[in-house]
């Protein structure tokens, strides 16, 4: 049986799709393939692409296992890439990738995991890279984990570093608090769902929740039409207040001990806690006080006099 040792002339095949950066540096190693079997034009093994910058910074790299290259995509296995920013580091890595030679962009499949050095980690079946723009989206599920708050939703948009990101539809928000001593593992968890779209803002600390938004804690539940809420900076931290000093009024106290700072409800207001229900066009909660004020139309049903102490309505 014939065999041959294939080299890639990967500046021919590749290079002229990297546009936008001044030097790029290729190494592979050598690959072996039967001639009666060529489903590719050209392979190689361990494969490594680098890009510069002006200064001859070294802006990404993209590493793999192997790679098939065909005249206008190059099919890509057990795939890595990094880019490195001013401010910090992303890896993505996948278990097949395909790159658009034409059009510099990568689409990857499997496995596919984006972590950043401050912590954020994005999993999801198949994402669509585009180097140049600095942008990623996908159609699947997708599941965001940072610090002490995991996202997942289906359909996804944003930026590579995942600073701002996007979800589409079928949204679902878990903040776990910090567990104190006496305290049981999750018993101040909060859910957030909504129909979608979600609009996370990491570096504003905003998240904007859309259509059929619901806030639910043990003993507690909001809806609205919208919502945002703004976390605390990275950091910062608000004195609590004493127990004789928390307001009762219904939602007031279901946000817990958490990183949020203000939250902000538009919309068809509902408040559930226990039997008592408050109604209102807008509510907002600010954790420093744990109070809420409802504006527009508010309108309350208590069962116990107790929940009306320190609570705050608008006109």
């Amino acid at each position: 049986m014939m065999f041959r040792f294939l080299i890639l002339f990967l500046a021919s095949c590749v290079l002229p799709a990297l546009s936008g950066v001044e030097g790029c540096l290729v190494s592979f190693a050598y690959a072996q393939k039967e001639d009666t079997e060529q489903p590719s034009d050209q392979q190689i093994s361990d494969f490594s692409l680098a890009g510069y910058g002006d200064r001859g910074k070294k802006n990404w790299e993209l590493s793999g296992k192997s790679a098939d290259i065909y005249n206008e995509v190059v099919k890509l296995k057990d795939l890595t890439g990094r880019l490195y920013g001013e401010q910090e580091n992303i890896k993505l890595t996948s278990d097949k990738g395909d790159f658009d030679k034409a059009q510099g962009k990568i689409h990857l499949e499997e496995n596919v995991v984006i972590t950043t050095d401050s912590g954020t980690k994005l999993t999801t079946n198949s994402l669509d890279w585009d180097r140049k723009n600095q942008v990623v989206s996908t159609k699947d599920v997708v599941n965001i984990t940072r610090e002490n708050m995991f996202t997942s939703g289906r359909g996804a948009y944003g930026e590579t570093a995942l600073k701002k990101v996007n979800l589409e539809k079928d949204v679902k928000v878990e903040i776990l608090p910090e567990v104190k001593d006496g305290a049981k593992p999750g018993e101040e968890k909060i859910i957030i769902t909504c129909d979608g779209p979600l609009e996370v803002n990491y570096e504003k600390n905003l998240a904007v929740f859309r259509n059929n938004v619901k806030v639910d804690r043990e003993g507690s539940q909001i809806y609205c039409d919208n919502m945002e809420i703004y976390f605390l900076k990275s950091g910062e931290a608000k004195e609590e207040k004493p127990d004789s000093a928390k307001t009762k009024d219904p939602g007031v106290s279901m946000m817990g001990n958490t990183k949020i700072d203000k939250l902000a409800c538009h919309g068809n207001v509902r408040i559930i806690r226990g039997e008592n229900v408050s109604y209102s066009d807008e509510a907002i909660y600010t954790a420093a006080d744990k109070k809420i004020v409802l504006t527009g139309r508010p309108r309350l049903i208590l069962y116990s006099m107790e929940d009306l102490k320190n609570a705050s309505l608008g006109n």
